[in-house]
C-alpha cells in the first residue's frame, strides 16, 4: 500500500453522498473577502484527478473534481478576485488571486463533448451531502506533477482501489463513451 497522500477528503475513506442534495456554496481558502461561488444543484462524475492542471490540497497528489451545469454556477462574492489560471487551456480554471484556489473550470469551445459543464471542487463547501468520488482519473500523471515516483504507482493504485476509486489512466468508461459517441456524431459516425 502506498504512503502517498491521494486527497485529505478521501485519505480516511470515501463518504457518500445524499439523495436529494441540492447544492451549497464554495469558498476560496482567503482569510477575508473570500470569493463564493454558489451551486445550485448536486454534481456528477465526482473523482480523484492525477492532471497536472487541476487544483490540489497542499500535500496532496490528486484533486477531488466534478462536473455540474454551467447554468447551475453562479459566483456570489467577489468575482474581482477571480483570474482564468491559463487561457489556452480546454478547461479554463477560474481562481482566486489572493489563495490561488480553482474555484471553477469552464469549456467555452461549444463543439467540446463537456461543453455546458463546469468542473468544481466540492471540497470547497461546508455542506454535506455532495456526490462522493467515485473513481480515479489520469492516476499515472502524478509521475509528471511530482507526487509520485514510477515505482510507487502499483501501491497508489492498490491504495485507490482499496478506497473504492478505481483507478483509470484516462476517464472511466462512461466518460469515454460520452467523449466517443459525441465526436462520432459530430463526424456523422452516428445519426443524432
Amino acid at each position: 500500500m502506498s504512503d502517498i497522500t491521494i486527497h485529505p477528503s478521501v485519505e480516511g475513506g470515501v463518504t457518500a453522498g445524499s439523495d436529494g442534495f441540492n447544492g451549497g456554496t464554495l469558498r476560496c481558502h482567503c482569510a477575508s473577502d473570500k470569493v463564493e461561488v454558489q451551486i445550485s444543484s448536486n454534481v456528477a462524475h465526482n473523482h480523484a484527478c492525477g492532471c497536472t492542471k487541476c487544483w490540489k490540497p497542499e500535500g496532496a497528489a490528486f484533486s477531488v473534481v466534478a462536473v455540474v451545469s454551467r447554468d447551475a454556477v453562479k459566483v456570489t462574492a467577489h468575482p474581482e478576485k477571480l483570474k482564468v489560471v491559463d487561457e489556452t487551456a480546454t478547461i479554463r480554471r477560474h481562481a482566486c488571486t489572493g489563495c490561488g484556489v480553482h474555484m471553477y473550470g469552464r469549456i467555452e469551445n461549444k463543439t467540446h463533448p463537456f461543453y455546458g459543464l463546469d468542473f468544481v471542487h466540492v471540497e470547497l463547501s461546508d455542506e454535506k451531502g455532495w456526490e462522493e468520488p467515485r473513481f480515479a482519473a489520469f492516476v499515472s500523471s502524478i509521475i509528471e506533477g511530482g507526487g509520485a515516483r514510477p515505482e510507487q504507482m502499483d501501491g497508489v493504485r492498490a491504495k485507490l482501489s482499496k478506497l473504492g476509486l478505481p483507478p483509470y489512466d484516462s476517464l472511466n468508461p462512461p466518460l469515454m463513451d460520452a467523449i466517443s459517441t459525441h465526436i462520432a456524431k459530430a463526424n456523422g459516425v452516428l445519426a443524432v
